[in-house]
């Protein structure tokens, strides 16, 4: 199982919590030392069967200062990959990718379903 994370990001930091407590090996990547590339996003994108919009750190400072709200409507899904790819601090995280299972963001309840 791969944990993408940002160490300062409070949410991340209980996710591993999380993980640490119910036994779940996992390794750990730093979303912005080692971003994630367009494949991998396209491919997580396709197994997680969200919109792509979930995978947009909404509140973030860049996504905010990008204005990527209003952009976001009339960019296609390879624009939105694209720019995804180009900064970690794009992508909503935590990130868990477990084989064909993908998680975005951290809600307990979803993390039981799909990976206790």
């Amino acid at each position: 199982m791969l944990l993408i994370y940002y160490p300062k990001c409070s949410t991340c930091q209980k996710a591993k919590k999380w993980l640490d407590e119910h036994n779940i090996d996992y390794t750990e990547r730093h979303i912005v030392e080692t971003n994630p590339t367009y494949d991998e996003l396209k491919e997580w994108y396709s197994k997680s069967g969200l919109p792509l919009k979930k995978f947009f750190n909404t509140s973030g400072l860049l996504y905010k200062e990008m204005q990527l709200k209003d952009k976001l409507p009339t960019m296609s899904e390879e624009e939105q990959l694209q720019l995804l790819a180009t900064n970690g601090m794009l992508v909503k995280r935590p990130l868990v990718v477990n084989g064909d299972t993908v998680v975005v963001g951290f809600r307990e309840i979803e993390w039981i379903e799909k990976l206790d």
